[in-house]
């Protein structure tokens, strides 16, 4: 087993092709860090709990097992150079642990601060950054204390494990207020005040292992039901206008963290300027266009930063380019996609469609 020793002089040496890149998570994301590497001459091996994950199909190992499975751990970091994760869930104190065998990038810093939206709010909030109005929420008191100071609607979030609308619930009414607690399971929350915004949009940052950053033009996001739908570049002006201080604030958050990796901030723009809204310390969905929209993709871009790599060029690839997910039965449009000439088709190779799952995603780039 390698000691302390070992691995920090690993950590300040650059993971030449070649070598094999660990990655905790096996879903779609990964999928798609582990294609981005294989073009640059890198194998990648999927650490992941479940039976079938969709970047088994396309990495050179597997390991199936919990996060919590501290030999399973130690059995993969013997077999990778660098380790990484493409979802924000992963047990910390498994990242921890593995950090101490080779290195992780991003660290579990990353991880615990986006975890938490109470934690992640206020990390931001230090450094300059607006969220919507907030309260911490623990009891039915608690709750009613929250609202009365916010006002209605609001939305109650739980604080940990909520994605793509999940463990959220939206009180319009004061009878809303009566169930709330209980649609999410009576878990730690925080309760948003509602903002009053024209567009939502994210920044795309890598930062690499020697802090120089990009930043990727910003796309304008909207939503179905909590889910991202679209990304379009380039974004409204209103958008535009804010992206200079969004930027500076998603900078300034990667920087105090330590990031090393992609790093997603997404934000209202509001007549004031941007609002914070959440973060993901990991490859996006709001940056899938960049696989052919940019010079650089955010996955290749994640995958340099990682490896200790320069980071590739962010310039746009065409002057207007769309992005949109494929959530449910939209995949089995794959036959008109793949017939229209301009449009760049990804499928996640996931066995089962649920509604509102994410099955693929498709890219249009407008070259006239």
């Amino acid at each position: 087993m390698p000691t302390p020793d070992m691995v920090a002089a690993h950590a300040s040496a650059v993971i030449a092709p070649g070598a094999t890149i660990g990655i905790l998570g096996g879903g779609q994301l990964g999928r798609m860090l582990a294609l981005a590497a294989a073009n640059m001459g890198y194998r990648c091996h999927i650490f992941a709990p479940e039976a079938d994950p969709p970047a088994a199909d396309v990495s050179a190992r597997v390991t199936r097992a919990d996060y919590t499975d501290r030999e399973a751990l130690a059995r993969f970091a013997a077999e990778i150079d660098v380790a990484t994760f493409e979802f924000e869930n992963v047990d910390t104190a498994a990242v921890r642990y593995l950090s101490t065998l080779v290195p992780v990038r991003p660290g579990a810093r990353s991880l615990e601060v986006a975890q938490d939206r109470l934690a992640e709010k206020q990390f931001v909030e230090a450094l300059g950054g607006r969220p919507a109005p907030f309260r911490t929420v623990a009891s039915q008191e608690e709750l009613v204390e929250a609202v009365t100071a916010l006002g209605l609607p609001a939305i109650l979030k739980t604080r940990r494990m909520g994605y793509d609308g999940k463990g959220q619930v939206r009180l319009n009414t004061p009878a809303d207020v009566d169930t709330a607690l209980a649609a999410i399971g009576h878990q730690p929350a925080v309760l948003e005040g509602f903002v009053t915004f024209a567009h939502e949009f994210s920044i795309l940052l890598a930062r690499g292992v020697d802090g120089r950053v990009c930043l990727w033009p910003v796309p304008e996001n909207r939503h179905v039901a909590g889910v991202l739908a679209t990304s379009t570049v380039p974004a409204p002006p209103m958008v535009r206008a804010q992206a200079e201080a969004a930027g500076t604030l998603a900078a300034s958050v990667a920087e105090a963290l330590g990031h090393v990796g992609v790093l997603a901030l997404e934000f209202f723009a509001c007549e004031d300027g941007p609002r914070f809204n959440e973060m993901a310390p990991r490859v996006h969905n709001s940056g899938h266009w960049t696989i052919e929209g940019a010079r650089a993709s955010q996955f290749e871009n994640h995958i340099r930063a990682v490896c200790g790599l320069p980071l590739g060029a962010p310039d746009l690839t065409a002057p207007a380019i769309r992005m949109q997910n494929l959530l449910g039965e939209e995949v089995h449009d794959w036959a008109r996609l793949l017939a229209d000439p301009a449009a760049h088709l990804h499928l996640y190779g996931k066995a089962t469609v649920q509604p509102g799952r994410k099955m693929g995603h498709v890219t249009w780039l407008d070259l006239a």
